[in-house]
Protein backbone atom coordinates (compact mmCIF):
# COMPACT_ATOMS: atom_id res chain seq x y z
CA UNK A 1 0.00 0.00 0.00
CA UNK A 2 1.39 3.49 -1.07
CA UNK A 3 0.20 6.66 1.11
CA UNK A 4 -0.09 9.97 -0.44
CA UNK A 5 0.00 13.25 1.09
CA UNK A 6 -1.52 16.47 0.36
CA UNK A 7 -0.82 20.07 1.68
CA UNK A 8 -3.02 23.16 1.38
CA UNK A 9 -3.08 26.37 3.06
CA UNK A 10 -5.99 28.43 4.11
CA UNK A 11 -5.87 31.66 4.84
CA UNK A 12 -9.13 33.78 6.14
CA UNK A 13 -8.94 36.84 4.43
CA UNK A 14 -12.53 38.36 5.98
CA UNK A 15 -11.57 40.33 8.87
CA UNK A 16 -13.56 43.96 8.45
CA UNK A 17 -11.20 44.97 11.90
CA UNK A 18 -13.42 43.89 14.53
CA UNK A 19 -12.97 40.01 13.84
CA UNK A 20 -16.01 37.84 14.98
CA UNK A 21 -17.64 40.22 16.95
CA UNK A 22 -20.93 39.13 15.84
CA UNK A 23 -21.99 36.50 13.38
CA UNK A 24 -22.84 39.40 10.77
CA UNK A 25 -19.44 41.68 11.63
CA UNK A 26 -17.12 39.57 8.86
CA UNK A 27 -16.91 38.56 5.73
CA UNK A 28 -16.73 34.55 4.89
CA UNK A 29 -13.43 34.74 2.71
CA UNK A 30 -10.85 33.07 2.18
CA UNK A 31 -7.87 31.84 0.17
CA UNK A 32 -6.32 28.64 -0.44
CA UNK A 33 -2.94 28.50 -1.44
CA UNK A 34 -0.76 25.19 -3.14
CA UNK A 35 2.45 25.50 -3.72
CA UNK A 36 3.37 26.66 -7.47
CA UNK A 37 -0.71 26.46 -8.46
CA UNK A 38 -3.04 29.31 -8.65
CA UNK A 39 -5.21 30.92 -5.89
CA UNK A 40 -8.44 29.66 -5.50
CA UNK A 41 -10.45 32.39 -3.41
CA UNK A 42 -13.34 30.59 -1.17
CA UNK A 43 -16.26 32.13 0.34
CA UNK A 44 -18.85 30.12 2.14
CA UNK A 45 -22.78 29.88 0.49
CA UNK A 46 -24.35 33.16 -0.13
CA UNK A 47 -27.37 30.80 1.99
CA UNK A 48 -24.48 31.32 4.52
CA UNK A 49 -23.44 35.34 4.10
CA UNK A 50 -21.13 34.02 1.75
CA UNK A 51 -19.35 36.28 -1.30
CA UNK A 52 -21.25 34.39 -4.23
CA UNK A 53 -18.25 35.77 -6.66
CA UNK A 54 -16.28 32.94 -4.99
CA UNK A 55 -16.01 28.87 -4.54
CA UNK A 56 -17.90 27.53 -1.65
CA UNK A 57 -17.05 24.07 -0.14
CA UNK A 58 -20.32 22.46 -1.49
CA UNK A 59 -19.47 23.09 -4.90
CA UNK A 60 -15.79 22.13 -4.37
CA UNK A 61 -16.70 18.79 -3.28
CA UNK A 62 -19.32 18.35 -6.54
CA UNK A 63 -16.41 19.18 -8.38
CA UNK A 64 -13.91 17.10 -6.78
CA UNK A 65 -16.52 14.22 -7.56
CA UNK A 66 -17.41 15.90 -11.08
CA UNK A 67 -13.33 15.87 -11.63
CA UNK A 68 -12.16 12.30 -9.89
CA UNK A 69 -14.68 10.31 -12.08
CA UNK A 70 -14.07 12.12 -15.06
CA UNK A 71 -10.29 11.23 -14.59
CA UNK A 72 -10.83 7.41 -13.88
CA UNK A 73 -13.36 7.04 -16.40
CA UNK A 74 -10.47 8.36 -19.34
CA UNK A 75 -8.15 6.18 -17.67
CA UNK A 76 -10.42 2.90 -18.12
CA UNK A 77 -11.63 3.46 -21.16
CA UNK A 78 -7.69 4.38 -22.53
CA UNK A 79 -7.69 0.80 -21.12
CA UNK A 80 -9.76 -0.56 -22.92
CA UNK A 81 -9.77 0.90 -26.12
CA UNK A 82 -12.66 3.23 -26.11
CA UNK A 83 -11.57 6.54 -27.63
CA UNK A 84 -13.34 9.70 -26.13
CA UNK A 85 -13.67 12.96 -27.95
CA UNK A 86 -15.29 14.95 -25.74
CA UNK A 87 -16.30 14.76 -21.90
CA UNK A 88 -18.76 16.96 -19.68
CA UNK A 89 -20.79 16.55 -17.21
CA UNK A 90 -23.32 18.44 -15.52
CA UNK A 91 -23.20 17.36 -11.35
CA UNK A 92 -25.01 18.59 -8.65
CA UNK A 93 -25.36 17.67 -5.05
CA UNK A 94 -28.24 17.82 -2.16
CA UNK A 95 -27.18 18.85 1.45
CA UNK A 96 -29.25 19.01 4.29
CA UNK A 97 -29.17 21.53 6.88
CA UNK A 98 -30.57 20.40 10.34
CA UNK A 99 -32.56 22.44 12.32
CA UNK A 100 -29.20 22.85 14.97
CA UNK A 101 -27.20 24.67 11.29
CA UNK A 102 -25.25 21.59 10.80
CA UNK A 103 -25.48 19.91 7.59
CA UNK A 104 -24.42 16.77 5.19
CA UNK A 105 -24.79 16.10 1.89
CA UNK A 106 -27.54 13.34 0.82
CA UNK A 107 -26.74 12.86 -2.63
CA UNK A 108 -24.35 14.02 -5.21
CA UNK A 109 -25.58 13.51 -9.08
CA UNK A 110 -23.43 12.88 -11.69
CA UNK A 111 -24.47 13.68 -15.43
CA UNK A 112 -21.50 12.72 -17.75
CA UNK A 113 -21.99 13.57 -21.33
CA UNK A 114 -19.56 11.47 -23.49
CA UNK A 115 -18.68 11.36 -26.87
CA UNK A 116 -16.68 8.31 -28.27
CA UNK A 117 -15.92 7.01 -31.80
CA UNK A 118 -16.84 3.93 -32.20
CA UNK A 119 -20.54 2.55 -32.10
CA UNK A 120 -19.56 -0.98 -31.47
CA UNK A 121 -17.84 0.96 -28.11
CA UNK A 122 -21.09 2.46 -26.53
CA UNK A 123 -21.82 -0.68 -24.15
CA UNK A 124 -18.86 -0.63 -22.60
CA UNK A 125 -18.34 3.18 -22.40
CA UNK A 126 -21.49 2.59 -20.72
CA UNK A 127 -20.42 0.10 -18.44
CA UNK A 128 -16.82 1.91 -17.69
CA UNK A 129 -18.98 4.83 -15.48
CA UNK A 130 -19.49 2.08 -12.79
CA UNK A 131 -15.76 0.98 -12.82
CA UNK A 132 -14.84 4.42 -12.53
CA UNK A 133 -17.19 5.11 -9.60
CA UNK A 134 -15.80 2.32 -7.87
CA UNK A 135 -12.22 3.22 -8.36
CA UNK A 136 -12.61 7.18 -7.40
CA UNK A 137 -10.05 8.28 -4.51
CA UNK A 138 -12.88 10.86 -3.79
CA UNK A 139 -16.31 8.86 -4.21
CA UNK A 140 -14.96 5.88 -1.76
CA UNK A 141 -14.25 8.53 1.07
CA UNK A 142 -17.55 10.02 1.39
CA UNK A 143 -20.76 8.72 2.97
CA UNK A 144 -23.49 8.98 0.80
CA UNK A 145 -25.10 7.79 -2.41
CA UNK A 146 -23.30 9.40 -6.17
CA UNK A 147 -25.41 8.70 -8.85
CA UNK A 148 -24.86 8.20 -12.59
CA UNK A 149 -26.71 9.45 -15.46
CA UNK A 150 -24.49 8.86 -18.19
CA UNK A 151 -25.06 9.51 -22.03
CA UNK A 152 -22.99 8.20 -24.62
CA UNK A 153 -22.79 10.26 -27.87
CA UNK A 154 -20.90 9.16 -30.92
CA UNK A 155 -18.53 11.52 -33.01
CA UNK A 156 -20.14 12.65 -36.08
CA UNK A 157 -17.93 12.40 -39.39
Amino acid sequence: MKNHHYQTQLIWTGNRGTGTTSYRDYDRNYDILIKGKPVISGSSDPAFLGDPQRHNPEEQLVAALSSCHLLWYLHLCAKAGVVVTDYQDEASGTMIENEDGSGQFSEVTLRPQVTIREKEMIEKATELHDQAHQFCFIARSVNFPIHHEAHILLKEK
